[in-house]
């Protein structure tokens, strides 16, 4: 449950503390995450963005151009927990959105069920309402500890897993919920929302964007780098009033985007943050997540994904002006990056001469376990596919006198014997620290967790991704593999008093920004923090 904070009086000398170094800290952290924003989609459409938007980090903050996720499986929950932790899936210990344990026991990264949300609407099973599975401390857990919980730390986003794992153990998430269309928090935080919160969907903002008609905000002309398209997308379509359906198609669209820099900002003015009586910093972090959903359902490359990133640059104009006004400017320090990047679409990438397709893992996994049958005599020694890795049924095996050690090489080998599939790794290569020592082997060993189910991990080839021939799904394409495509995210920080501007092209990680804002914050980093302080672009 979240802390309470201390009393001025008990504080003593909060107000008149001198700062080490001598240098004043921020009022206020702002932590952007845009979900699925891969740093080339930054690169390609940077002729069209606004001055007060991207373009403020990228061209007066400090830009790191050669910045990664550090870890293999990039998918939204271990991108999100290594931003405020520092840390790889390996300790944090989100190793996937959701994930099985030996025994078949479903797991969702945030969910918990002793807690619910305070809303309307029925907390269902297995929804995200608490930080329980994340391992370690983040940023804002350890500025509250350092000034004995007076510094306030918020998260929001459409996601759960995002708001969750942004605002760590000790800060408060809201959280959109598509069955009301309003965000909302759970017990874990609070036994009631603040009274700001009922007068904010006092008159349904949510409803405002019903009907409302999605097309180019500019001339298609204009968007030279996507590839060439016509649409005109409305919310609401063929319905007679706001329902759960119009909510979720809300929550996927630039106008959730808008929808969450509204909520933020209201969150922002009514807390009060960068105003913090006790005269210490405070923290919100966004994680806006609709791109995500644009570059799932038409590529990275797509007009709409690239007017989808236009919008929210729009969006992210109106946000830090607003932030500006309410700490002052010079004030805030903000930090924007993303979770993952995103493939393109295969059939983009065919058309470009690239191998390119889907992967049925059903059929993978009968393939492979056909081929251990006829060599051990045993039916399905894989038991389970989940989270990008595969278990084992070593029990069964050693009652027939098969060991590790002859079992999984030929699981292995009888996994890459499938088209498509360009890596795959065991058990013992993980625990014994025998992963061959490339770029790949390193991030697969900082995604994978000792307690985890997966005794085989198995990375497709360049340009290809999972999905079942029979699936109905709308998504054409994805992320989660250590390919560049999926690393490499924009990595921007701005805040002059802090940070000297420019770009930068050393190698940087999204784990570096925790203890980075640590070092600025002057507070102890996060308890499994293994990035670097980014000292080039710090005054």
């Amino acid at each position: 449950m979240l802390l309470a904070a201390v009393s001025l009086t008990q504080m003593g000398h909060a107000r008149s503390a001198p700062t080490p170094g001598g240098h004043p800290m921020p009022k206020l952290v702002v932590v952007v995450v845009a979900d699925g924003l891969a740093q080339e989609q930054l690169l390609k459409n940077y002729p069209l963005f606004v001055e007060g938007g991207f373009r403020r980090l990228m061209d007066k903050g400090a830009w790191f151009s050669d910045a990664h996720q550090g870890h293999a499986f990039t998918v939204t929950a271990p991108g999100h927990a290594a931003i405020l932790s520092g840390a790889y899936p390996y300790q944090h210990g989100i190793i996937g959105n959701e994930w099985r344990l030996r025994d078949g026991t479903f797991v969702y990264c945030v969910g918990d069920a002793a807690h619910r949300y305070l809303d309307s609407a029925p907390t269902v099973a297995n929804a995200g309402t608490s930080p329980r599975n994340l391992q370690v401390s983040t940023v804002g857990d350890e500025l509250r500890y350092a000034n004995n919980n007076l510094s306030r730390v918020f998260a929001v986003s459409m996601k759960d897993r995002s708001a969750i794992l942004l605002a760590g153990k000790t800060g408060t998430a809201y959280v959109y919920r598509s069955a009301t269309g309003a965000f909302a928090s759970t017990s874990y935080y609070m036994s009631e929302h603040p009274p700001w919160v009922a007068a904010f969907f006092a008159d349904k903002p949510q409803d405002k964007y019903f009907k409302q008609s999605w097309a180019p905000l500019l001339p298609t002309t204009a968007y030279v780098h996507s590839t060439p398209a016509r649409f005109n997308r409305q919310l609401g379509l063929a319905m007679e009033a706001p329902n759960p359906i119009y909510y979720g198609q809300l929550g996927g669209s630039p106008y959730g985007d808008s929808f969450t820099a509204d909520f933020a900002t209201t969150l922002i003015e009514q807390e009060g943050l960068g105003k913090n009586p006790a005269n210490v910093p405070d923290v919100i972090a966004v994680s806006f997540s609709a791109l995500d959903s644009t570059n799932h359902t038409f590529g990275p490359e797509s007009l709409q994904s690239a007017d989808h990133v236009v919008r929210l640059d729009r969006i992210l104009s109106k946000f830090f002006a607003g932030i500006d006004k309410q700490v002052g400017s010079g004030n805030a320090l903000i930090v924007l990056t993303a979770d993952h990047g995103f493939m393109n679409a295969p059939d983009f990438s065919k058309a470009r001469q690239f191998d390119a397709g889907r992967i049925d893992a059903n059929d993978m996994l009968a393939a492979a376990n056909k081929t251990l049958a006829d060599k051990f005599g045993l039916p399905k020694l894989i038991t389970q596919y989940y989270t990008g890795g595969a278990t084992l049924d070593y029990a069964a095996a050693e009652l027939k006198g098969i060991n590790r050690a002859t079992l999984e090489p030929a699981a292995r080998r009888a996994l890459l014997a499938f088209p498509g599939i360009n890596f795959v790794f065991t058990r013992s290569q993980l625990e014994e620290g025998t992963m061959p020592a490339t770029r790949v082997g390193r991030l697969v060993t900082r995604a994978w967790n000792v307690h985890s189910a997966s005794d085989l991990v198995f990375i497709q080839k360049p340009f290809h991704f999972f999905q079942s021939k029979t699936s109905t799904s709308s998504l054409i394409c994805s992320h989660g593999t250590p390919y560049s495509y999926d690393t490499n995210v924009p990595l921007l920080i701005e805040g002059a008093p802090w940070i000297r501007a420019g770009r930068y092209t050393a190698p940087a990680e999204v784990v570096d920004i925790a203890p980075t804002l640590s070092t600025i914050l002057n507070i102890r980093p996060p308890s499994a923090a293994e990035g670097r302080v980014l000292t080039e672009a710090l005054k």
